[in-house]
């Protein structure tokens, strides 16, 4: 079984850079677009989005998703050209997931365990949720929690590519 993991961790080091850059434009335009992704304690300390707010963060939120689907499809069918379809729907699942998988674990030890829990910029800073436990590692189990969630869907997303790859 062939299994590349140079190209799995080029282009997840690609795609994490890219997505790891959105989010941080995103959260330094209005953090509150993704209040969803905040820990319970801070999303009870502030009211829910305004209807402009959830609406942006649908704009954003969608080619945001995009990206992290099409990235490790794109990448799983460059390799599957390079060895010339030959590649078993484990290998492919294997790559996909392996590239989804990079930018989950980037975003939850640098963007949520370093950013988030540790250096706290002010722009991450939901106004009137100062101090709270959701900026700390005391709550570090939430930011665990998406990590597994992330897993999940990284896994089920290289089911899907690995299946679409194969039918190409």
């Amino acid at each position: 079984m062939i299994i590349d993991v140079r190209k799995i961790l080029f282009d997840g080091a690609i795609v994490s850079l890219v997505a790891s850059a959105f989010l941080i434009v995103t959260l330094r335009i209005n953090p509150r677009l993704w209040l969803q992704d905040y820990s319970q304690d801070i999303q009870d300390q502030v009211p829910p989005k305004t209807d402009r707010e959830s609406r942006l963060s649908l704009i954003l939120g969608l080619p945001f998703l995009l990206l992290l689907f099409a990235a490790p499809l794109i990448s799983t069918v460059g390799l599957n050209r390079q060895y010339g379809g030959a590649l078993s729907f484990l290998a492919l699942t294997i790559h996909a997931f392996g590239v989804g998988l990079m930018f989950n674990l980037v975003d939850w030890l640098l963007i949520d365990g370093l950013l988030f829990c540790v250096i706290t910029p002010s722009f991450i800073v939901i106004p009137g949720t100062e101090g709270a436990d959701g900026y700390t590692t005391q709550n570090y189990g939430h930011h665990v929690r998406g990590f597994v969630i992330g897993t999940g869907v990284s896994l089920a997303g290289g089911l899907v590519i690995a299946a679409v790859v194969s039918l190409l």
